[in-house]
């Protein structure tokens, strides 16, 4: 007996799906990790709403000589920059069931499925937009330097030394590394057969840090991309989901099922993204 066509839910590359004949199972879609949620600027100030929001900085204070501002009459103007980050990208994600589909394909909660999937969807969108900023806004590393272990210190170094109206030194536990997950397989088997690293746990997929800093892999990175070195906050990225049910679309027994979501990305300190980029052949 032949399979019956579903009527709105199409096979990769090509045609459509059939539905059950019995039951049917799913592979669940499968997704590395994120980690740019955890590296964004929470200091946000403004309603998303309007279109914008925005991150200060107050630059340092400096010393003077005792009775300098009784002389003067005034003390020192605080300087304070403003980032405006625009929340100028709208995306959606917009999918529609059949409810025949839905009842007979065999497969326990398809719109929930589904609904879970855009979420994801858009979680990796952001971290690849947080990442192409990191790139596009960070200055790259400044070293002569060939292997991994030595560029990524390198970068810290760099990053640590860092000094300008805002910056006076950058601490290390501050910092943190974002890597292809070939430079993390290189670092981690520096660490595994390295003299002096016996103590190290070659069975455990993390090192966590390395000389101090924070250490991810990521699939995530643009392309040519080795490894990026991260200020805390130094990118900002405001999110505003539209929370959303399954709809049924007049005239029909199909359901749409969608998620529409409005997004900015910019770095905020752009002196604390050290990038390491492959050049072009």
């Amino acid at each position: 007996m032949s399979k019956i066509e579903s009527l709105s839910i199409l096979l990769d590359p090509e045609g459509k799906d059939f539905l059950a004949e019995l039951s049917g199972k799913v592979i669940a879609n499968v997704q590395k990790s994120t980690i740019s949620g955890a590296l964004k600027n929470a200091e946000l100030s403004g309603d998303p709403s309007s279109g914008t929001v925005e991150a200060r900085r107050f630059a340092n204070a400096n010393s003077a000589a005792y009775g300098s501002a009784r002389t003067a009459g005034k003390g020192t103007q605080v300087k304070a920059k403003t980032v405006t980050v625009a929340i100028d990208t709208d995306r959606e994600i917009v999918e529609e069931l059949e409810q025949k589909d839905i009842s007979l394909y065999g497969v326990d909660g398809v719109l929930e499925r589904r609904s879970a999937n855009h979420v994801g969807t858009m979680v990796r969108e952001l971290e690849r937009s947080f990442f192409t900023e990191a790139i596009t806004a960070g200055t790259a590393i400044s070293t002569s330097e060939t292997l991994f272990q030595k560029k990524i210190e390198a970068a810290i170094q760099q990053m640590e030394t860092t000094k300008n109206d805002y910056i006076d030194g950058y601490d290390r536990a501050l910092m943190s590394v974002v890597c292809t997950p070939a430079v993390y397989g290189a670092i981690r088997d520096y660490l595994d057969t390295g003299v002096g690293n016996a103590n190290v746990n070659t069975a455990a997929e993390g090192f966590g840090t390395y000389h101090g800093v924070r250490v991810y892999s990521s699939v995530y990175l643009p392309a040519k991309t080795e490894f990026i070195v991260l200020g805390n906050g130094a990118i900002a990225q405001p999110v505003m989901p539209k929370p959303y049910t399954a709809e049924k679309i007049p005239l029909s027994e199909a359901y749409a099922v969608s998620l529409f979501f409005y997004y900015g990305t910019k770095a905020v300190t752009p002196e604390l993204i050290l990038k390491s980029v492959v050049a072009s052949a």
